[in-house]
């Protein structure tokens, strides 16, 4: 009956928006929990005299006595990752941040009978998991690192695809797509996409095609390894792309051509094709990317979407002839470099200083 599935949908949609409900809770108070720990340890280590020696021989004894009393996850390197926690994102945890947060700041040094434990406004800043802070931990640079957790929680990144984004350096490889109010931008925000300019890495990785740096493949050979690994190479051409199709066939005169892939981007709202090229960029090879382009424009986008974008993804771009193919005001076709490894973060981070 209608009535009886609808109500089935209803209940069913409650109960699991209950159940995730609870999940993202018990999270957030576990991550304010250690937060809170951490920041007990350093008040505790402030006390002692010899803090080097003192803090190891505390966070040794709390572990045994912790791992008793509530089992697994006290370790000491536990405990010094919370320590370790509370020092880098004590910051953010101010009461010109949340507005209510002196009640908890110095929640250890009040008695145990007089604590609140209703969750705290600031559970809101912590939105990922204690694995996920684990990984950003490991960042030094806080720029950096903040944008990365921006980018996770926005994007849902498990842990995994977290630790590959950042050993793919795409904080930096976007930051040089960028100028200087851009990369702070960055930081406080994180990928923001407003124009097409904001889609572009300053070169893409495709390591996760397993693809070797010396063996010879052909352009049908990336594109074949491409769709079969679609999902990691759409998470490396970022936010707001969906697949439309791959060899677009058109046909003028008799003569027909094709697109090696075709995506649309919701938030642009505007097709972006991409054509491969696994040797150098020639001039035929932007000519026949503005052909695409503007027999999209022309054809098949829609009145209310924005201009086609057209990328060229090639194992070595031409700076030379990209710049006296395409007009100076040229907004809608690019050429870009994939690599088939990981590139060195630290060569890019000197490209940014």
């Amino acid at each position: 009956m209608p009535q009886s599935s609808h109500l089935y949908s209803s209940v069913k949609y409650l109960i699991e928006n209950a159940k995730s409900t609870i999940v993202r809770n018990v999270n957030t108070t576990m991550i304010t929990t250690y937060f809170q720990i951490g920041e007990m340890i350093i008040e505790d280590e402030q006390s002692g005299r010899d803090r080097a020696e003192y803090s190891k021989k505390i966070l040794k004894n709390l572990s045994k006595q912790l791992t008793v009393e509530f089992g697994r996850g006290y370790s000491v390197d536990n405990l010094q990752w919370m320590r370790k926690f509370y020092l880098m994102f004590r910051k953010r945890v101010s009461p010109e941040i949340t507005g209510s947060f002196e009640k908890y700041e110095t929640l250890s040094r009040i008695s145990a009978e007089d604590r609140n434990y209703e969750t705290p406004s600031h559970n809101l800043i912590f939105r990922l998991s204690w694995s996920h802070y684990i990984q950003l931990m490991k960042i030094n640079n806080e720029d950096e690192r903040n944008f990365y957790e921006i980018e996770a929680t926005q994007n849902n990144w498990s842990v995994r695809e977290l630790t590959r984004q950042y050993n793919s350096a795409i904080y930096e490889r976007l930051a040089l797509s960028r100028d200087k109010y851009g990369i702070k931008q960055l930081a406080k925000e994180g990928q923001i996409i407003e124009k097409p300019t904001d889609i572009l890495k300053s070169h893409y990785v495709l390591e996760f095609l397993d693809l070797k740096q010396d063996k010879r493949y052909s352009e049908n050979d990336l594109e074949t390894e491409i769709i079969n690994k679609l999902e990691h190479f759409m998470l490396e051409l970022g936010k707001g792309f969906l697949f439309e199709g791959r060899q677009r066939r058109f046909t003028f005169e008799g003569d027909s051509f094709f697109v090696d892939l075709v995506f649309y981007n919701r938030l642009l709202k505007c097709f972006v094709l991409l054509d491969l090229k696994i040797g150098k960029l020639t001039h035929q090879d932007i000519g026949q990317m503005q052909m695409y382009v503007n027999y999209y424009d022309r054809k098949i986008k829609l009145e209310y979407e924005n201009p086609t974008i057209g990328i060229i993804l090639c194992k070595e771009e031409n700076k030379t002839i990209i710049e006296f193919t395409l007009p100076e005001n040229n907004k809608t076709i690019f050429a870009k470099e994939y690599r088939a490894i990981l590139p060195s973060k630290e060569e890019l981070k000197r490209q940014i200083d």
